[in-house]
Protein backbone atom coordinates (compact mmCIF):
# COMPACT_ATOMS: atom_id res chain seq x y z
CA UNK A 1 0.00 0.00 0.00
CA UNK A 2 1.13 3.55 -0.73
CA UNK A 3 2.40 5.34 2.36
CA UNK A 4 1.43 8.93 3.25
CA UNK A 5 4.06 11.58 2.56
CA UNK A 6 4.27 14.65 4.79
CA UNK A 7 5.75 18.10 4.34
CA UNK A 8 7.17 18.92 7.76
CA UNK A 9 9.13 22.14 7.15
CA UNK A 10 10.72 24.33 4.49
CA UNK A 11 12.42 27.63 3.80
CA UNK A 12 13.62 29.78 0.93
CA UNK A 13 15.92 32.66 0.21
CA UNK A 14 14.67 36.10 -0.70
CA UNK A 15 14.15 36.31 -4.45
CA UNK A 16 16.71 38.77 -5.79
CA UNK A 17 16.11 40.52 -9.09
CA UNK A 18 18.86 39.97 -11.65
CA UNK A 19 20.53 43.22 -12.53
CA UNK A 20 23.77 43.97 -14.37
CA UNK A 21 26.16 41.04 -14.10
CA UNK A 22 26.15 37.98 -11.84
CA UNK A 23 24.38 38.37 -8.52
CA UNK A 24 25.83 37.76 -5.06
CA UNK A 25 25.03 34.03 -5.01
CA UNK A 26 25.47 31.03 -7.31
CA UNK A 27 22.78 28.30 -7.37
CA UNK A 28 24.60 26.29 -4.70
CA UNK A 29 25.22 29.41 -2.60
CA UNK A 30 21.48 30.08 -2.64
CA UNK A 31 20.64 26.49 -1.70
CA UNK A 32 23.08 26.65 1.21
CA UNK A 33 21.85 30.04 2.42
CA UNK A 34 18.31 28.80 3.06
CA UNK A 35 19.34 25.20 3.79
CA UNK A 36 21.55 25.94 6.79
CA UNK A 37 18.89 27.56 9.03
CA UNK A 38 16.34 24.97 7.92
CA UNK A 39 18.56 22.05 8.91
CA UNK A 40 19.78 23.77 12.07
CA UNK A 41 16.29 23.91 13.55
CA UNK A 42 15.49 20.23 12.99
CA UNK A 43 15.60 17.76 15.91
CA UNK A 44 17.77 15.37 13.89
CA UNK A 45 21.24 15.56 12.34
CA UNK A 46 21.69 16.61 8.69
CA UNK A 47 23.12 13.15 8.04
CA UNK A 48 19.75 11.56 8.91
CA UNK A 49 18.31 12.25 5.45
CA UNK A 50 18.15 9.39 2.97
CA UNK A 51 18.85 11.62 -0.02
CA UNK A 52 18.83 15.14 -1.44
CA UNK A 53 17.05 16.12 -4.66
CA UNK A 54 17.44 19.59 -6.17
CA UNK A 55 15.86 21.19 -9.22
CA UNK A 56 18.16 23.44 -11.25
CA UNK A 57 17.98 24.42 -14.92
CA UNK A 58 20.95 26.71 -15.58
CA UNK A 59 23.68 24.69 -13.87
CA UNK A 60 26.94 26.63 -13.92
CA UNK A 61 30.22 24.98 -14.91
CA UNK A 62 31.75 25.24 -11.43
CA UNK A 63 28.83 23.41 -9.79
CA UNK A 64 28.06 20.27 -11.76
CA UNK A 65 25.32 18.33 -9.93
CA UNK A 66 24.54 21.22 -7.57
CA UNK A 67 22.46 18.91 -5.35
CA UNK A 68 25.59 17.00 -4.33
CA UNK A 69 27.69 20.14 -3.90
CA UNK A 70 24.99 21.73 -1.74
CA UNK A 71 24.58 18.57 0.35
CA UNK A 72 28.30 18.46 1.13
CA UNK A 73 28.42 22.16 1.98
CA UNK A 74 25.40 21.68 4.25
CA UNK A 75 27.30 19.08 6.27
CA UNK A 76 25.08 16.19 5.23
CA UNK A 77 28.00 13.79 5.00
CA UNK A 78 30.02 12.20 2.23
CA UNK A 79 27.64 9.20 2.12
CA UNK A 80 24.64 11.40 1.22
CA UNK A 81 23.18 10.51 -2.17
CA UNK A 82 22.20 13.70 -4.01
CA UNK A 83 21.05 14.34 -7.56
CA UNK A 84 19.75 17.20 -9.68
CA UNK A 85 16.52 17.15 -11.71
CA UNK A 86 15.51 19.34 -14.65
CA UNK A 87 12.10 19.82 -16.28
CA UNK A 88 12.42 23.57 -16.95
CA UNK A 89 9.95 25.62 -14.89
CA UNK A 90 8.73 22.55 -13.01
CA UNK A 91 12.15 21.44 -11.74
CA UNK A 92 11.59 22.55 -8.15
CA UNK A 93 8.29 20.67 -8.04
CA UNK A 94 9.86 17.68 -9.78
CA UNK A 95 12.27 17.35 -6.85
CA UNK A 96 9.32 17.15 -4.46
CA UNK A 97 7.43 14.75 -6.72
CA UNK A 98 10.45 12.45 -7.02
CA UNK A 99 10.94 12.43 -3.26
CA UNK A 100 7.21 11.92 -2.73
CA UNK A 101 7.28 8.80 -4.86
CA UNK A 102 10.39 7.40 -3.12
CA UNK A 103 8.74 7.77 0.28
CA UNK A 104 5.30 6.64 -0.87
CA UNK A 105 6.76 3.40 -2.21
CA UNK A 106 8.81 2.72 0.92
CA UNK A 107 12.25 3.34 -0.58
CA UNK A 108 13.06 6.35 1.66
CA UNK A 109 11.78 7.97 4.85
CA UNK A 110 13.35 11.43 4.95
CA UNK A 111 14.21 13.54 1.90
CA UNK A 112 15.38 17.11 1.40
CA UNK A 113 13.83 18.36 -1.86
CA UNK A 114 14.50 21.77 -3.32
CA UNK A 115 15.04 24.05 -6.26
CA UNK A 116 17.68 26.66 -6.93
CA UNK A 117 18.40 29.04 -9.78
CA UNK A 118 20.70 32.01 -10.34
CA UNK A 119 19.50 33.45 -13.64
CA UNK A 120 21.97 36.31 -13.24
CA UNK A 121 24.68 33.69 -13.89
CA UNK A 122 23.22 32.68 -17.27
CA UNK A 123 26.22 32.48 -19.62
CA UNK A 124 27.12 34.38 -22.74
CA UNK A 125 27.41 31.89 -25.61
CA UNK A 126 29.65 32.17 -28.68
CA UNK A 127 27.90 31.95 -32.07
CA UNK A 128 28.50 28.60 -33.78
CA UNK A 129 30.53 30.34 -36.52
CA UNK A 130 32.76 31.76 -33.82
CA UNK A 131 33.19 28.35 -32.19
CA UNK A 132 34.20 26.87 -35.54
CA UNK A 133 36.69 29.70 -36.11
CA UNK A 134 38.31 29.11 -32.72
CA UNK A 135 38.47 25.38 -33.46
CA UNK A 136 40.04 26.03 -36.84
CA UNK A 137 42.60 28.38 -35.33
CA UNK A 138 43.50 25.87 -32.61
CA UNK A 139 43.86 23.06 -35.13
CA UNK A 140 45.88 24.97 -37.72
CA UNK A 141 49.45 23.71 -38.29
CA UNK A 142 52.47 25.99 -38.45
CA UNK A 143 52.75 29.78 -38.52
CA UNK A 144 51.37 30.01 -42.03
CA UNK A 145 48.35 27.90 -41.18
CA UNK A 146 47.69 29.94 -38.07
CA UNK A 147 47.79 33.18 -40.07
CA UNK A 148 45.44 31.83 -42.74
CA UNK A 149 42.99 30.61 -40.09
CA UNK A 150 43.17 33.93 -38.24
CA UNK A 151 42.35 35.87 -41.44
CA UNK A 152 38.98 34.08 -41.62
CA UNK A 153 37.80 35.96 -38.54
CA UNK A 154 34.65 38.06 -38.93
CA UNK A 155 33.45 40.59 -36.32
CA UNK A 156 30.14 38.72 -35.96
CA UNK A 157 32.03 35.64 -34.75
CA UNK A 158 32.96 37.51 -31.56
CA UNK A 159 29.47 38.76 -30.73
CA UNK A 160 28.18 36.62 -27.85
CA UNK A 161 24.59 35.45 -27.54
CA UNK A 162 22.76 35.75 -24.23
CA UNK A 163 22.27 32.14 -23.17
CA UNK A 164 19.09 32.94 -21.25
CA UNK A 165 17.46 34.34 -24.38
CA UNK A 166 18.11 31.10 -26.24
CA UNK A 167 17.04 29.04 -23.24
CA UNK A 168 13.67 30.79 -23.16
CA UNK A 169 13.04 30.09 -26.83
CA UNK A 170 11.40 26.80 -27.77
CA UNK A 171 13.50 25.03 -30.44
CA UNK A 172 10.49 23.23 -31.92
CA UNK A 173 8.11 26.15 -32.44
CA UNK A 174 10.87 28.80 -32.45
CA UNK A 175 8.64 30.91 -30.20
CA UNK A 176 10.01 32.45 -27.02
CA UNK A 177 7.99 32.06 -23.85
CA UNK A 178 6.52 35.56 -24.11
CA UNK A 179 5.24 34.80 -27.59
CA UNK A 180 3.54 31.62 -26.37
CA UNK A 181 1.76 33.76 -23.76
CA UNK A 182 0.61 36.04 -26.57
CA UNK A 183 -0.86 33.02 -28.36
CA UNK A 184 -2.75 31.91 -25.24
CA UNK A 185 -4.04 35.44 -24.67
CA UNK A 186 -5.23 35.66 -28.27
CA UNK A 187 -7.02 32.29 -28.10
CA UNK A 188 -9.04 33.32 -25.04
CA UNK A 189 -9.51 37.04 -25.66
CA UNK A 190 -7.36 38.29 -22.78
CA UNK A 191 -6.95 42.08 -23.03
CA UNK A 192 -3.96 44.24 -22.21
CA UNK A 193 -5.99 46.04 -19.54
CA UNK A 194 -6.81 42.74 -17.83
CA UNK A 195 -3.16 41.68 -17.85
CA UNK A 196 -1.96 44.98 -16.41
CA UNK A 197 -4.64 44.93 -13.71
CA UNK A 198 -3.61 41.40 -12.73
CA UNK A 199 0.07 42.40 -12.58
CA UNK A 200 -0.65 45.40 -10.39
CA UNK A 201 -2.62 43.20 -8.00
CA UNK A 202 0.31 40.76 -7.76
CA UNK A 203 2.59 43.56 -6.56
CA UNK A 204 -0.08 44.81 -4.16
CA UNK A 205 -0.50 41.37 -2.62
CA UNK A 206 3.22 40.75 -2.15
CA UNK A 207 3.75 44.20 -0.64
CA UNK A 208 0.91 43.51 1.79
CA UNK A 209 2.31 40.10 2.73
CA UNK A 210 5.70 41.68 3.42
CA UNK A 211 4.22 44.48 5.53
CA UNK A 212 2.10 42.01 7.52
CA UNK A 213 5.12 39.82 8.22
CA UNK A 214 3.49 36.78 6.67
CA UNK A 215 6.69 35.70 4.91
CA UNK A 216 9.00 35.83 7.94
CA UNK A 217 8.69 32.15 8.71
CA UNK A 218 9.36 31.25 5.10
CA UNK A 219 12.12 33.60 3.92
CA UNK A 220 15.60 33.22 5.44
CA UNK A 221 18.04 36.13 5.41
CA UNK A 222 20.93 35.51 3.02
CA UNK A 223 24.41 36.86 3.80
CA UNK A 224 26.88 37.76 1.06
CA UNK A 225 30.63 37.30 1.30
CA UNK A 226 30.98 41.09 1.54
CA UNK A 227 28.85 41.21 4.68
CA UNK A 228 25.75 42.54 2.91
CA UNK A 229 22.50 40.86 3.85
CA UNK A 230 19.32 40.24 1.87
CA UNK A 231 16.11 39.77 3.83
CA UNK A 232 13.23 40.34 1.40
CA UNK A 233 12.08 39.79 -2.18
CA UNK A 234 13.41 42.92 -3.87
CA UNK A 235 11.48 42.90 -7.15
CA UNK A 236 8.21 44.11 -5.69
CA UNK A 237 6.92 47.49 -6.90
CA UNK A 238 4.13 48.55 -4.51
CA UNK A 239 3.42 51.68 -6.57
CA UNK A 240 2.46 49.67 -9.66
CA UNK A 241 -0.99 50.52 -10.99
CA UNK A 242 -2.87 49.45 -14.11
CA UNK A 243 -2.39 53.00 -15.37
CA UNK A 244 1.38 53.03 -14.91
CA UNK A 245 1.75 49.54 -16.41
CA UNK A 246 -0.34 50.58 -19.42
CA UNK A 247 2.45 52.98 -20.43
CA UNK A 248 4.91 50.13 -21.10
CA UNK A 249 5.41 48.92 -24.65
CA UNK A 250 4.90 45.27 -25.67
CA UNK A 251 8.15 43.32 -25.59
CA UNK A 252 7.55 40.31 -27.82
CA UNK A 253 4.91 41.30 -30.39
CA UNK A 254 5.10 44.98 -31.25
CA UNK A 255 3.07 47.08 -31.55
CA UNK A 256 -0.12 45.20 -30.68
CA UNK A 257 1.02 42.58 -28.19
CA UNK A 258 -0.31 42.18 -24.64
CA UNK A 259 2.88 41.02 -22.90
CA UNK A 260 5.19 43.66 -21.42
CA UNK A 261 8.03 43.71 -18.92
CA UNK A 262 5.48 44.90 -16.35
CA UNK A 263 3.03 42.02 -16.65
CA UNK A 264 5.65 39.25 -17.00
CA UNK A 265 7.59 37.35 -14.36
CA UNK A 266 10.93 38.85 -13.39
CA UNK A 267 14.37 37.38 -14.07
CA UNK A 268 15.48 36.44 -10.58
CA UNK A 269 17.84 34.42 -8.36
CA UNK A 270 16.47 32.25 -5.54
CA UNK A 271 16.33 28.87 -3.83
CA UNK A 272 13.79 26.89 -1.81
CA UNK A 273 13.73 23.61 0.18
CA UNK A 274 11.04 21.41 1.72
CA UNK A 275 11.53 18.44 4.03
CA UNK A 276 9.52 15.34 3.14
CA UNK A 277 8.93 12.60 5.70
CA UNK A 278 7.15 9.28 6.09
CA UNK A 279 4.98 8.39 9.10
CA UNK A 280 7.90 6.40 10.47
CA UNK A 281 10.25 9.40 10.22
CA UNK A 282 7.66 11.67 11.83
CA UNK A 283 7.33 9.31 14.78
CA UNK A 284 11.06 8.58 15.06
CA UNK A 285 12.12 12.23 15.18
CA UNK A 286 9.05 13.72 16.87
CA UNK A 287 8.17 15.91 13.89
CA UNK A 288 5.02 17.97 13.43
CA UNK A 289 3.76 17.70 9.84
CA UNK A 290 2.29 20.77 8.18
CA UNK A 291 0.66 19.04 5.24
CA UNK A 292 0.34 15.78 3.35
CA UNK A 293 0.85 15.34 -0.39
CA UNK A 294 -2.25 13.64 -1.77
CA UNK A 295 -1.37 13.36 -5.45
CA UNK A 296 0.63 14.86 -8.32
CA UNK A 297 0.28 15.05 -12.09
CA UNK A 298 2.41 15.96 -15.10
CA UNK A 299 0.84 16.74 -18.47
CA UNK A 300 2.07 17.76 -21.91
CA UNK A 301 0.70 19.78 -24.83
CA UNK A 302 1.69 21.81 -27.90
CA UNK A 303 4.78 23.91 -26.96
CA UNK A 304 3.19 26.91 -28.69
CA UNK A 305 0.50 27.06 -26.00
CA UNK A 306 2.66 25.85 -23.11
CA UNK A 307 0.98 28.36 -20.79
CA UNK A 308 -2.13 26.17 -20.63
CA UNK A 309 -0.16 23.36 -18.97
CA UNK A 310 -1.69 24.03 -15.51
CA UNK A 311 -5.19 23.53 -16.89
CA UNK A 312 -4.35 20.04 -18.14
CA UNK A 313 -2.36 18.85 -15.13
CA UNK A 314 -4.63 20.32 -12.43
CA UNK A 315 -7.77 19.04 -14.15
CA UNK A 316 -6.37 15.50 -14.26
CA UNK A 317 -5.67 15.76 -10.52
CA UNK A 318 -9.22 16.89 -9.86
CA UNK A 319 -10.79 14.15 -12.00
CA UNK A 320 -8.69 11.39 -10.42
CA UNK A 321 -9.59 12.55 -6.91
CA UNK A 322 -13.30 13.23 -7.65
CA UNK A 323 -12.91 16.95 -6.97
CA UNK A 324 -14.00 20.14 -8.72
CA UNK A 325 -12.35 23.56 -9.02
CA UNK A 326 -14.62 24.78 -6.26
CA UNK A 327 -13.40 22.08 -3.85
CA UNK A 328 -9.91 23.63 -3.87
CA UNK A 329 -9.78 26.39 -1.29
CA UNK A 330 -6.30 27.76 -2.06
CA UNK A 331 -4.36 27.88 -5.33
CA UNK A 332 -0.81 28.70 -6.34
CA UNK A 333 -0.60 29.07 -10.13
CA UNK A 334 2.85 30.27 -11.10
CA UNK A 335 2.69 33.68 -12.75
CA UNK A 336 4.91 33.22 -15.77
CA UNK A 337 2.87 35.94 -17.50
CA UNK A 338 -0.35 37.66 -16.45
CA UNK A 339 -1.80 36.91 -19.88
CA UNK A 340 -1.00 33.22 -19.45
CA UNK A 341 -2.58 33.00 -15.98
CA UNK A 342 -5.74 34.73 -17.20
CA UNK A 343 -5.76 32.42 -20.23
CA UNK A 344 -5.81 29.40 -17.90
CA UNK A 345 -8.72 30.84 -15.92
CA UNK A 346 -10.58 31.53 -19.15
CA UNK A 347 -9.94 28.00 -20.44
CA UNK A 348 -11.63 26.48 -17.39
CA UNK A 349 -14.70 28.65 -18.12
CA UNK A 350 -14.80 27.74 -21.81
CA UNK A 351 -17.33 24.96 -22.42
CA UNK A 352 -15.92 23.90 -25.80
CA UNK A 353 -12.34 23.71 -24.50
CA UNK A 354 -13.40 21.76 -21.41
CA UNK A 355 -15.40 19.26 -23.45
CA UNK A 356 -13.00 18.73 -26.34
CA UNK A 357 -9.63 19.06 -24.59
CA UNK A 358 -10.25 18.21 -20.94
CA UNK A 359 -12.92 15.54 -21.47
CA UNK A 360 -15.39 17.19 -19.12
CA UNK A 361 -19.16 17.31 -19.55
CA UNK A 362 -19.14 21.09 -19.57
CA UNK A 363 -17.22 24.12 -18.39
CA UNK A 364 -15.15 23.41 -15.27
CA UNK A 365 -16.15 26.72 -13.77
CA UNK A 366 -14.45 29.72 -12.27
CA UNK A 367 -11.65 30.06 -9.73
CA UNK A 368 -12.24 32.86 -7.25
CA UNK A 369 -9.10 34.97 -7.66
CA UNK A 370 -9.15 35.81 -3.95
CA UNK A 371 -8.18 32.15 -3.43
CA UNK A 372 -5.30 32.17 -5.93
CA UNK A 373 -1.76 33.51 -5.40
CA UNK A 374 -3.00 35.18 -2.25
CA UNK A 375 0.39 36.80 -1.50
CA UNK A 376 1.42 37.62 -5.05
CA UNK A 377 3.45 35.53 -7.44
CA UNK A 378 6.25 35.50 -9.98
CA UNK A 379 5.22 38.85 -11.51
CA UNK A 380 6.08 40.60 -8.24
CA UNK A 381 8.42 37.97 -6.72
CA UNK A 382 10.32 36.78 -9.76
CA UNK A 383 10.70 33.39 -11.41
CA UNK A 384 14.01 31.59 -10.72
CA UNK A 385 13.13 28.83 -13.15
CA UNK A 386 14.47 25.77 -11.31
CA UNK A 387 13.17 27.03 -7.97
CA UNK A 388 9.64 28.33 -8.58
CA UNK A 389 7.87 24.97 -8.53
CA UNK A 390 9.30 24.32 -5.07
CA UNK A 391 8.44 27.79 -3.79
CA UNK A 392 4.79 27.57 -4.79
CA UNK A 393 4.39 24.28 -2.90
CA UNK A 394 6.14 25.68 0.17
CA UNK A 395 4.10 28.87 0.11
CA UNK A 396 0.85 27.04 -0.57
CA UNK A 397 1.36 25.03 2.61
CA UNK A 398 2.19 28.12 4.67
CA UNK A 399 -0.70 30.15 3.23
CA UNK A 400 -3.16 27.32 3.89
CA UNK A 401 -2.01 27.06 7.50
CA UNK A 402 -2.41 30.81 7.94
CA UNK A 403 -5.81 30.96 6.27
CA UNK A 404 -7.12 27.82 7.92
CA UNK A 405 -7.93 26.12 4.62
CA UNK A 406 -7.73 22.39 4.10
CA UNK A 407 -7.08 21.60 0.45
CA UNK A 408 -4.88 23.31 -2.14
CA UNK A 409 -3.22 22.87 -5.54
CA UNK A 410 0.13 24.23 -6.69
CA UNK A 411 0.61 24.23 -10.44
CA UNK A 412 2.82 25.73 -13.14
CA UNK A 413 3.24 25.90 -16.89
CA UNK A 414 6.52 24.48 -18.20
CA UNK A 415 8.56 25.68 -21.15
CA UNK A 416 8.53 23.11 -23.93
CA UNK A 417 4.82 22.43 -23.57
CA UNK A 418 4.19 20.75 -20.21
CA UNK A 419 2.49 21.39 -16.91
CA UNK A 420 2.79 20.12 -13.35
CA UNK A 421 0.35 20.11 -10.43
CA UNK A 422 0.38 18.88 -6.84
CA UNK A 423 -2.61 18.32 -4.55
CA UNK A 424 -1.89 19.22 -0.92
CA UNK A 425 -3.94 18.83 2.26
CA UNK A 426 -3.11 20.47 5.59
CA UNK A 427 -2.62 18.30 8.65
Amino acid sequence: MARPVFIVDGSRTPFLKARSGPGPFTPVDLAVQCGRPLLARQPFAPTAFDQVILGCVNVIADEMNPARVAALRLGMGEKMVAFTVQINCGSGMQSIDTGYRYIREGVSDLILAGGSEALSYAPLVWPQQGVRWFAGLAGAKGIGGKIMAALKLRPSYLKPIIGLERGLTDPITELNMGQTAEVVGHLFGVTRAQSDAYAAESHKRLANAQSQGWLKGEVETAFGSDGKFYDHDDGVRPDSTPESLAKLKPVFERPWGQVTAGNSSQITDGASWVILASEEAVAKHGLTPKAVILDSQWSALDPGIMGLGPVLSATELLKRNSLTLQDIETWELNEAFATQVLGCLAAWKDEKFCKEILGLEGAAGEIDQSRMNVDGGAISLGHPVGCSGNRIVLHLVNAMKRLGTRRGIATECIGGGQGGAMLIETV
